[in-house]
């Protein structure tokens, strides 16, 4: 098939062309754009949806036709994604009308929209008293609501959807069939009449429709927890001006003291607690609606509670995305709403009422549920600007299933991504699909929704993987899994951080043809030589690396216990640094005397220790030197406030520390300390290690280039989630002349992982 040239012709006056559109093209209102723009050119024909994307055949005047096959590309729904157009001429058959067929299956592959907020139309309609939609909780149309989470099979109709038992209502089946009506097609079109139906579960009673939402305004009002249906799961909601409600919630779902999101009524409600940039902005109104991490606003217009975010720098907020997210803004309800997961700590999100009830039996005080199956777990998306452009930290609701286009073929593969904040991701040929969140694997509720979130995501983009890839590490979770569920098919290994590497390359099209200076910088990876890797400089392709650079080496006392507890870090590194244990020193007086005792005794044997380069457990050991944050409750917690008040002092704090050769810290963790023995602030003892970090990550790579030639530095793993650290070394990097590769669709950290590892295990190598 080829795309017909201007002009083409074929049975005189009249031409008839079948055109087949490629890319997220269903259930993003594109048959009923075609059959418009078919009546528009008076032409002939019909348009169906196939396993393999959109089918038309037109037929009419050939300047017409080809007008029809340019604008399928060039005037595409807005929430459509064409990736390619084809057609062929075909004999002419005649006729006037155009009709839109029924969806066939077969083989081809199609691409899942994915969920998206309730667009302004339908929002008008939903505050309509005039509306026979007014305040109904799942309003939608061609151009918004659910699609992932409700899909069972492709193509994409409404029998392949969870509304299959759902039956429309003579009114909506009208405008289901109206080709002149915004619902023409829509797969989720519902009202009052045909359902979905609200009910509210308090006390052992049921509350449906309107008093449902009202008696939730008022429960929520009143301090205590619901768990709400959402599109991808349930969430736990209070009110998060309300300090014991919110100190509830944290101790019943064992949140220690890990930020919670927030959700407000509008942008102007978003401005009273946090201060938005316009990048920031456009992400929050973004019809995807993520989580946005923000700055805080000093001086609050709405006083929050404290156990929303204790310590954090930033807020995580987001805008609502379903109807129930508004109509829960109404009289009575609290201005703003704690908005967290629906499940217990370590636990994939719950998705089922029945479920929710049983399950958080221990969490919430009622249930906001509704008969409209979910499909498929979904939790939102978290995303920060860093340099006015998208840093994504977890890529799930709005952003799922969409694929990314790679820059070389691969063999269908799956890669199984970590253990931490697990996704996976399917690929074959160009086309990489990374899962929504899954969680970390170390519970089994989470590892059978990997299970069954893989097969789903295989039956959709009809991926029959022939390779597993894994990561090396021995004691991972997703790796034994990749093992006992292989059969006789092939396990790729890859190690950690060339993984990282290679999902920046892939996320930015490089074809691998050239290495690159990889910064693959995170918490923890398992190295080459058994030690826990982490500050690493790769000179990296998708066919192997060379380690070129590490952070030097500093005992890792006790580890997982290590990394809880960031002064035990920091009297590492001190011991290293030949630092006396001062007491006057935060991470030492942070420490009992026995907790003393028993890491220097640890230190001086190795008993305990493992060696690691980890940058992550320098920011760790950092923040805790500078009296920041000595034990952690979540992942990053002490990395992530040591990096807000950096951001406060950075232009100001005078000479950086600085590295010695072979990027060794110890010089850095000398002079911090003789910071903080004369007073230094934090906020400028965190500013000058983040510079510290710059100088070093552009000098090593300013070596290397002398050494190599290479002039394209790749910036991956979770520490690269730090924006200002991000930002600044992508501005020195640059001016020194480099090609800077960072992540703006997929995240750094472990949640982006499996993208570096399928490129790598599942390449097309040419044979000879």
């Amino acid at each position: 098939m080829q795309l017909l040239a201007a002009g083409e012709a074929a049975g005189g006056g009249r031409t008839r062309v079948r055109v087949g559109v490629e890319g997220a093209v269903q259930g993003v209102g594109f048959r009923p754009f075609a059959f418009a723009l078919a009546r528009e050119l008076g032409l002939a024909g019909s348009v169906g949806n196939t396993a393999g994307g959109v089918v038309a055949e037109v037929e009419g005047a050939p300047e017409h036709v080809d007008a029809f096959v340019r604008r399928l590309r060039d005037d595409a729904p807005p929430l459509a994604i064409v990736d390619r157009v084809r057609s062929e001429t075909i004999a002419v058959r005649g006729g006037t009308d155009f009709v839109i067929d029924d969806s066939r299956g077969g083989p081809g592959r199609t691409l899942v929209s994915p969920d998206i907020a309730t667009c302004p139309d339908c929002l008008r309609e939903l505050a309509d008293p005039h509306d026979r939609r007014f305040a109904h909780a799942f309003i939608s149309c061609t151009n918004c609501g659910p699609r992932f989470t409700v899909v069972r099979d492709v193509p994409y109709d409404r029998p392949a959807t969870t509304m299959a038992d759902l039956p429309l209502c003579p009114r909506c089946a009208a405008e289901y069939a109206d080709p002149g009506d915004r619902r023409f097609h829509a797969q989720t079109v519902a009202c009052p009449d045909c359902g979905p139906t609200l009910t509210l579960h308090h006390l052992g009673a049921v509350h449906t429709g309107d008093d449902a939402l009202a008696r939730t305004r008022t429960l929520l009002a009143d301090g205590s927890i619901v768990a709400i249906k959402g599109v991808g799961g349930f969430h736990l909601a209070c009110d998060a001006t309300n300090a014991a409600a919110v100190d509830t919630l944290r101790k019943r779902k064992d949140r220690g003291d890990k930020p919670f999101a927030l959700l407000v009524p509008d942008l102007a409600a978003a401005g009273t607690i946090v201060t938005p940039d316009p990048a920031e902005q456009a992400l929050l109104v973004d019809p995807r609606r993520p989580v946005v991490l923000v700055a805080r606003r000093p001086e609050p217009a709405l006083e929050l509670a404290d156990g929303v975010a204790p310590g954090s720098p930033d807020l995580g907020v987001l805008l609502p995305y379903t109807p129930v997210h508004h109509l829960l803004f109404g009289a009575g309800a609290p201005p703003v709403l704690v908005l967290t997961s629906g499940n217990l700590a370590g636990e994939p999100i719950v998705v089922d009422g029945d479920v929710a009830r049983e399950r958080l039996a221990g969490v919430a005080d009622a249930w906001l549920d509704n008969d409209r199956p979910i499909h498929v777990p979904c939790d939102d998306s978290v995303l920060r600007v860093a340099g006015g452009e998208p840093l994504p930290v977890r890529r799930s609701r709005g952003y799922a299933p969409l694929p990314v286009a790679l820059p070389v073929e691969v063999e269908p593969a799956l890669a199984v991504g970590g253990d931490l904040k697990n996704t996976f991701c399917l690929a074959e040929g160009r086309y990489a699909w990374l899962s929504a969140h899954v969680g970390d694997m170390d519970d089994l509720a989470t590892l059978q929704a990997f299970e069954a979130a893989t097969a789903h995501l295989a039956s959709l983009t009809r991926v029959t993987p022939g390779t597993i890839v894994a990561d090396r590490h021995p004691a991972y979770r997703s790796a034994q899994w990749a093992t006992r569920a292989a059969g006789h098919r092939p396990v790729r290994r890859v190690q950690h951080h060339h993984a990282h590497i290679a999902s920046v390359m892939a996320e930015n099209g490089h074809d691998g043809s050239a290495r690159v200076i990889g910064f693959a910088f995170d918490g923890t990876g398992f190295g080459d030589d058994g030690a826990v890797w982490g500050g690493e400089v790769l000179l990296a392709d998708y066919d192997g690396y060379e380690r070129a650079a590490h952070l030097r080496y500093t005992p890792l006392p006790g580890g997982d216990a290590g990394v809880r507890n960031p002064c035990r870090m920091a009297l590492s590194h001190l011991r290293a640094a030949a630092v006396e244990w001062d007491p006057l020193l935060p991470p030492v007086a942070a420490c009992s005397e026995s907790e003393r005792h028993v890491l220097d005794r640890q230190l001086r044997t190795g008993f305990g220790c493992t060696p690691t380069s980890s940058l992550g457990r320098l920011f760790d050991a950092m923040s805790s030197l500078a009296g920041v944050c000595h034990r952690v409750e979540y992942e990053a917690e002490a990395a992530m406030r040591f990096e807000g008040l950096a951001r406060t002092a950075v232009d100001g704090c005078g000479d950086p520390y600085r590295f010695g050769p072979g990027l060794d810290a110890r010089p850095v963790i000398a002079a911090a300390a003789a910071d903080v023995r004369a007073g230094v602030d934090a906020e400028t003892v965190a500013a000058r290690f983040h510079l510290a970090v710059v100088d070093a990550v552009v000098m090593t790579a300013q070596r290397v280039r002398r050494d190599t030639g290479l002039d394209t530095a790749a910036l991956s793993g979770g520490v690269f989630l730090n924006a200002l650290l991000t930002v600044r070394c992508r501005d020195a990097l640059e001016s020194a002349g480099f090609r800077v590769l960072r992540h703006r669709h997929v995240p750094p950290s472990d949640a982006g992982l499996a993208l570096g590892q399928l490129v790598i295990g599942a390449r097309r190598r040419e044979t000879t």
